[in-house]
C-alpha cells in the first residue's frame, strides 16, 4: 500500500468506511465485466496514457479538505479561480492569433477581428524576426510574412498598429529571443501615440526555457537569455506596471508531444525557475512576480484538462508562498491563457475540427481560464482565413453567451473524479519537481536533455498508440474516407509579400539617422557587457529605427549564440 493509500485509510470517517467496503463489494461484483476487453474500444486511459478510475467515490478525496485545498475563489489557494466572481465578473478575453505577411496586412485583420467581438490582439511574428533576421537576410528567404507578420524595425510597428489604441486594447506577443526589441517597440509606439506607458497593458511570451525543451527557437545560451529575462522584469516593474512581462508557456511543450502531467509539471518548474533568477538578481519578489502569467494547452481529454488547470492554481499559490516567501496575494496568483490545441487538428475532414475545438475551449472554460484563444478549422493546412477565424470567434461567443457556463463558478468543484484528478496532477508534478530539483534546477535539467527526452518518450508512445488503434483519431485512423473531400479554401501568401516588405525595409535605411542608430547600438552593446539593463537603450536603439538584425547581431556579438547537445 503506497503512502499515500495509507493516508487516506487513516483519515477514512466511519461514513467513508462504509462508502468503501461498498465499493469493494461493487468492484467484486462487477469484476468479470471490467476484466473482459471492451468490444468497442481498446484503451479507457486519458489521451496522456494516465490511468482513469472507472467510478470515483467520496473515499477516493476523503483527505481532501475544503478549507485548504479548495476555499473559495479569489483566495488561497485558488484552485477554484484567481477571481472572486469569476466570469460573473468578468468574461474571459477573446483572442485569436493574427499574424501574417506585412503589417499592413495583419491591421486589417486585426480592425477585422475586433469588429466582429474579439477582445484582445494576439499578434504571431514570422520566422526571421524570432530568430532575429532582417527579411532582405538569406536565412529569410522563402519564410517573409509566411507564419506571422513580417517585423523589422518601429516602422513596421508603427502600420501593425494603426489606428489602434494602445491605452485600450491588450495586445499578447508570440516572441522570445527577440522578445525586449519587440517589447521596445511596443513602447515607442504607444509613445508616439501619446498613451503613457503607465495605461499600457498586455503579455509578452518571453518565455526562453520552453524553447530549449520543446520549440527550440532560441538564439543565445540559457544564462544570457535568462538574463534579458530579468531584466525585462526589472524594467516592466518600475515603468510599465500593467504588463505581463512574461506568459510561461506550456503550450509548446504539450505540442511537442508531452503528457498533460508534463506540460504541467515543466511549465510550473520553469516558472519557478525565473522567480529564483529574479530573486537572484536582486529583485524582490513581490515586485514582479504579480505580472508573471501562464499560457496552457487545451487538449481533447476533457477532465484531464480541467483537473490539469485546477491544478496548477493550487500549486503555484504554494510554491510562491512556502517556497519563496511571496507576501502578495497577485503574486500567488496563478493567471493562464489557453489555446486550443493545435497539433489536435487534422487535415482530413477539416470540418471535424470546430468541434474538437469547441470541446477544448469548454474545458479551458471550466477550468478558469483568464484568456482564450480558439483554432481556426483550416490551421493545420495554412494560416486561419477571415471566415475560419471569424467561426472560430463565434464559437467562443455561443460558449459565453448560450451555454451558461458564465452563471456559476467552478462547476465541476466537489466532483470526485475531478477532485481526484486534480490531486494526481499536484502529486505528479511535486515529484517532477524533485528530479528537476536533484539536477540543480530547470537550466541545468535541460543542459542535461532530461524534459527533453521525457517529452520524446511521451510523444513516440502517443504515436505507437495511434499506430496500433488503441487511440482513435477520427478521420485518421478510423471513421476515414478514401474520397477526399473538396479543398478547404486557404490563406496564401505569395513572394510579392516579400518584395514589399525588403522595400520599405530598404526605405527606412535610407532615410533614418544613420549616425545615431551607430550610436545607440553603440550604447546597447555596452549595457549588454557592462551587466545593465538592456531595456533603456533597447527602446533608444529601436526609436532610432534600427533593425531587429541589427540589434540581434550586437547581443549574438556579446553573448554569442546556442547549439542544443544531441540527445538520444
Amino acid at each position: 500500500m503506497s503512502v499515500k493509500a495509507v493516508e487516506i485509510e487513516k483519515s477514512l470517517t466511519p461514513e467513508l468506511e462504509r462508502v468503501a467496503k461498498a465499493k469493494e463489494a461493487w468492484q467484486q461484483k462487477v469484476k468479470d465485466a471490467f476484466s473482459k476487453r471492451s468490444s468497442w474500444k481498446k484503451d479507457f486511459t486519458t489521451i496522456s496514457s494516465a490511468a482513469v478510475n472507472p467510478l470515483a467515490t467520496p473515499d477516493d478525496i476523503a483527505s481532501l479538505s475544503f478549507e485548504t485545498d479548495l476555499g473559495w475563489p479569489g483566495e488561497f489557494p485558488y484552485t477554484r479561480g484567481v477571481q472572486e466572481t469569476m466570469y460573473r465578473g468578468k468574461p474571459w478575453t477573446i483572442r485569436q492569433f493574427a499574424g501574417f505577411g506585412t503589417a499592413r496586412q495583419t491591421n486589417e485583420r486585426f480592425k477585422y477581428l475586433l469588429a466582429h467581438g474579439q477582445t484582445g490582439l494576439s499578434t504571431a511574428f514570422h520566422l526571421p524576426t524570432l530568430y532575429g533576421y532582417d527579411s532582405d537576410h538569406q536565412m529569410s528567404a522563402g519564410e517573409v510574412g509566411k507564419c506571422g507578420v513580417a517585423v523589422d524595425t518601429l516602422r513596421d510597428f508603427e502600420i501593425l498598429f494603426d489606428g489602434i489604441d494602445l491605452g485600450s486594447v491588450t495586445t499578447s506577443m508570440t516572441i522570445n529571443s527577440t522578445a525586449p526589441i519587440a517589447l521596445a517597440m511596443y513602447l515607442a509606439v504607444a509613445e508616439k501615440q501619446g498613451t503613457p506607458w503607465t495605461k499600457v497593458g498586455g503579455t509578452l511570451q518571453n518565455d526562453i526555457l520552453k524553447e530549449y525543451i520543446a520549440q527550440k527557437e532560441y538564439i543565445f545560451p540559457p544564462r544570457p537569455s535568462m538574463r534579458l529575462v530579468t531584466d525585462q522584469f526589472s524594467f516592466c516593474a518600475r515603468h510599465v506596471p500593467r504588463w505581463n512581462t512574461i506568459s510561461i508557456s506550456g503550450y509548446h511543450i504539450r505540442e511537442a508531444g508531452s503528457t498533460a502531467l508534463q506540460e504541467l509539471a515543466f511549465t510550473l518548474r520553469d516558472g519557478m525557475e525565473y522567480v529564483q533568477y529574479g530573486m537572484d538578481a536582486g529583485l524582490d519578489v513581490d515586485e514582479f512576480a504579480p505580472r508573471l502569467s501562464f499560457f496552457f494547452n487545451a487538449h481533447n481529454d476533457f477532465f484531464e484538462e480541467i483537473a490539469k488547470y485546477r491544478a496548477a492554481r493550487r500549486i503555484w499559490a504554494k510554491v510562491m508562498r512556502d517556497r519563496y516567501g511571496a507576501k502578495k496575494a497577485e503574486s500567488q496568483k496563478l493567471r493562464f491563457h489557453t489555446q486550443t490545441a493545435g497539433v489536435s487538428l487534422t487535415a482530413q475532414q477539416p470540418f471535424n475540427n470546430v468541434a474538437r475545438v469547441a470541446v477544448q475551449a469548454l474545458a479551458a472554460i471550466l477550468g478558469g481560464t483568464q484568456s482564450l484563444h480558439t483554432n481556426a478549422l483550416d490551421e493545420t493546412l495554412a494560416l486561419p482565413t477571415e471566415f475560419a477565424a471569424k467561426i472560430a470567434v463565434r464559437t467562443q461567443q455561443i460558449l459565453l453567451h448560450e451555454t451558461g457556463v458564465a452563471n456559476t463558478i467552478d462547476p465541476l468543484g466537489g466532483s470526485y473524479f475531478v477532485e481526484e484528478l486534480t490531486n494526481r496532477m499536484e502529486e505528479g508534478s511535486f515529484e517532477y519537481f524533485r528530479k528537476i530539483d536533484a539536477y540543480g534546477g530547470m537550466v541545468e535539467a535541460l543542459e542535461a536533455g532530461f524534459p527533453q527526452k521525457e517529452i520524446m518518450d511521451a510523444a513516440y508512445r502517443f504515436q505507437r498508440a495511434l499506430e496500433t488503434k488503441d487511440k482513435v483519431m477520427v478521420g485518421v485512423n478510423a471513421f476515414s474516407e478514401e474520397v477526399p473531400e473538396d479543398r478547404v479554401p486557404t490563406l496564401e501568401i505569395g513572394e510579392e509579400t516579400a518584395a514589399e516588405q525588403i522595400a520599405l525595409l530598404e526605405s527606412v535605411r535610407r532615410t533614418r539617422d544613420s549616425r545615431r542608430v551607430v550610436q545607440t547600438l553603440s550604447d546597447l552593446r555596452a549595457a549588454c557587457r557592462n551587466g545593465q539593463n538592456v531595456m533603456p537603450p533597447l527602446v533608444e536603439a529601436v526609436k532610432a529605427y534600427a533593425s531587429v538584425g541589427e540589434i540581434t547581431d550586437v547581443m549574438r556579438e556579446v553573448f554569442s549564440t546556442y547549439e542544443e547537445p544531441a540527445i538520444f
